[in-house]
């Protein structure tokens, strides 16, 4: 299990992260406060704050090509 944060800024971000997650075979989890949702659902996305960074936590052994397709949205 790997751990990253991201930001996802509005519709457009949101649209794209769920476009290379669903290609995924294993899970992936948003966390945020004491919410989790799966990071396959577009509206469980938008139950999370995105104002705020969004922990990401990727269920698979080799997460690097995932991880280079959403550089874009990570933080820190």
């Amino acid at each position: 299990m790997r751990e990253v944060k991201i930001v996802l800024k509005g519709i457009e971000d949101v649209r794209n992260f769920v476009k290379e997650v669903i290609m995924l075979e294993y899970e992936v989890d948003l966390i945020q406060g004491r919410y989790v949702v799966d990071a396959k659902s577009v509206m469980g996305i938008f139950s999370l704050d995105l104002l705020s960074p969004i922990t990401v936590q990727i269920h698979g052994e080799s997460c690097d090509a995932f991880l280079e397709k959403i550089r874009g949205f990570l933080v820190g």
